[in-house]
């Protein structure tokens, strides 16, 4: 589980492209002061596994699967990547629960700078906007943010300087792709009023009145 709280933005050292699939080399001093063969590390928001590593930078598998439901195959050699660390027990819960599960991608269509907020409009498809509500919680590219307006299949988010320093939505422009994660406890609730929309509920009036309501 993550937090969308971004460590440090390593920069992609090597890609490895085969049918469907790829292999990522990442330069990150921050990751290597404490990492170990297995370890989950959030690359943009996709949680990939440590398969090798030097003093220098890490190796991770992305999959068929992940290629194509995230903006990983964008990537290039010198790209800018969100990094985070799997979060350990002791850790302080700074974001929101993150699985590092991406549900799909979205399209920067307005970058704009007020004050000293830059503003981000997101276009993203309705089976994600379906997750969204104002003020509510949603992960760009492994960040955890909240969601400023929503609109139709457009959310958007107000950045602070800190965090356009601090992660790669800094180098982000207009046109640019995103990994979009909705907030998962959303998601548990929609998926099971979903499931249960057909059940007729046991708790009627007359019930909540017989019960003290």
């Amino acid at each position: 589980m993550f937090t969308g709280i971004i460590e440090d933005i390593g920069k992609i050292t090597n890609i490895t492209r085969q049918p469907n699939c790829m292999v990522l080399t990442i330069s990150s001093q921050k990751m290597l002061e404490d990492i170990n063969l297995g370890d989950s590390i959030a690359v943009n928001g996709v949680c990939l596994t440590v398969v090798s590593f030097t003093d220098r930078c890490f190796t991770v598998d992305v999959m068929p699967e992940t290629v194509k439901a995230t903006n990983i195959e964008t990537l290039q050699i010198g790209s800018p990547v969100n990094l985070e660390r799997a979060m350990s027990a002791a850790g302080r819960f700074g974001g929101h629960i993150v699985s590092g599960h991406v549900d799909g991608i979205g399209k920067i269509i307005r970058k704009q700078k007020s004050s000293n907020a830059v503003y981000y409009d997101i276009a993203i498809k309705e089976e994600l906007s379906r997750y969204c509500i104002p003020k509510g919680s949603i992960t760009i590219d492994g960040i955890s943010l909240t969601i400023f307006g929503l609109k139709d299949n457009q959310l958007t988010i107000s950045i602070i300087p800190h965090t356009l320093e601090h992660t790669v939505l800094g180098f982000k422009k207009e046109n640019d792709f995103v990994n979009i994660e909705n907030d998962l406890i959303g998601k548990y609730i929609i998926h099971h009023l979903d499931r249960n929309s057909g059940n007729k509920s046991s708790i009627s009036m007359e019930f909540l009145q017989q019960h003290g309501f």
